[in-house]
């Protein structure tokens, strides 16, 4: 394989010249980038990690880590769809990532020390309680942090437009007639973030639509499952004055709303209305297809890396707030009523 100085000599440029196009450096010209990949790649040439270090002090890899209460887990298609767009957005600046671990071997008793230990260059927590100690230790450490789906002044943070998210959704269905509208909550746990600000945004937005928020109509969605959907929509229909919408924390959980109306001999959109928060792939394909609020999964992902990185060239940690946008996604499962 070719040394750095070979594929400089080929190229007819410095090694420095060579050096900053592996590492992605933006001082070199379109052409003269595209001749020394084009020569990069037909000698196989491969930077090894320690010389990649000593010219650049870095390690060329993020660490990114997961905090939650609930069980669910990565598997849940939002977070999973957040990271994907992570790990193209790090592979496009060179970046590898490294998941934390609990490393028995190691004997690390936090993350933190897990990534001190492996020296990673920066670090994505996606965290949906704002008081958990290690994602609190990790934001006060010297790593250049950004926190995906939260808000915290002290740090980073890219989310969603959350609160324009359920005024949308509130919205949408004050305009075609609803007035008794519900929401199901996304998690009984009071420290969820996610769950917090859709709550606050439901409860603003029927205020702001001049409506009333009938007792018993914020029902508990428990973990933000099909699960929890279902058993909340069931406690809805206990009530005296059964609401003709419904406006769910998350499409999961609109899904299992749906069963359960469904179980009960009712029909969406014919009995009640429905509105989800996420628009994960199955939300197109159910019976009825689900209106619901789309969260940008590609661009939350992309926004984080460039934050990160951009803390890392600066060799500074910064406090920038992201707040993504978000659109209403109508398809089958609300109607208009008089």
């Amino acid at each position: 394989m070719s040394t750095i100085y070979e594929i400089a000599k080929i190229a007819g440029v410095s090694p420095t010249t060579v050096s900053k196009v592996i590492n992605n450096y933006p001082d070199v010209s379109d052409k003269t980038r595209a001749k020394i990949k084009k020569i990069l790649d037909e000698e196989n040439f491969l930077p090894s990690p320690q010389a990649q270090f000593l010219s650049t002090k870095k390690t060329w890899t993020l660490g990114i880590v997961y905090f939650e209460n609930l069980g669910v887990g990565l598997t849940h298609p939002f977070f999973s769809g957040v990271i994907e767009a992570f790990k193209r957005q790090a592979d496009k600046y060179g970046y590898s990532l490294l998941f934390g671990s609990k490393n028995d071997r190691l004997k690390n008793d936090t993350f933190l020390e897990y990534f001190k230990y492996k020296s990673v260059d920066g670090i994505a927590i996606i965290c949906t309680d704002p008081n958990d100690k290690e994602t609190l230790e990790l934001i006060e450490s010297d790593f250049p942090i950004v926190v995906i789906d939260m808000f915290n002044e002290d740090t980073s943070t890219v989310a969603s437009d959350n609160m324009e998210g359920c005024y949308l959704a509130v919205k949408y269905l004050y305009d075609l007639g609803h007035r008794r509208i519900a929401h199901i909550i996304g998690a009984s746990k009071s420290d969820n973030w996610a769950s917090n600000i859709r709550r606050k945004g439901y409860e603003k937005a029927m205020e702001r639509l001049g409506l009333e928020v009938i007792d018993g109509y914020i029902a508990d969605g428990i973990n933000f499952d099909v699960s929890g959907g279902y058993r909340a929509m069931k406690e809805l229909l206990k009530l005296k004055e059964i609401p003709t919408a419904v406006f769910a924390a998350a499409d999961k959980i609109a899904l299992g709303a749906i069963d359960a109306l469904k179980d009960e001999g009712l029909s969406v959109p014919g009995d009640i209305s429905i509105v989800g928060f996420d628009d994960i792939e199955l939300a197109r394909y159910v019976t009825p297809r689900l209106t619901t609020i789309r969260q940008n999964r590609e661009e939350i992902g992309k926004t984080a890396v460039d934050l990160l990185v951009k803390q890392i060239n600066g060799k500074t940690k910064l406090k920038i707030n992201k707040i993504i946008p978000v659109e209403l996604i109508e398809r089958n499962s609300c109607k208009r009523i008089e």
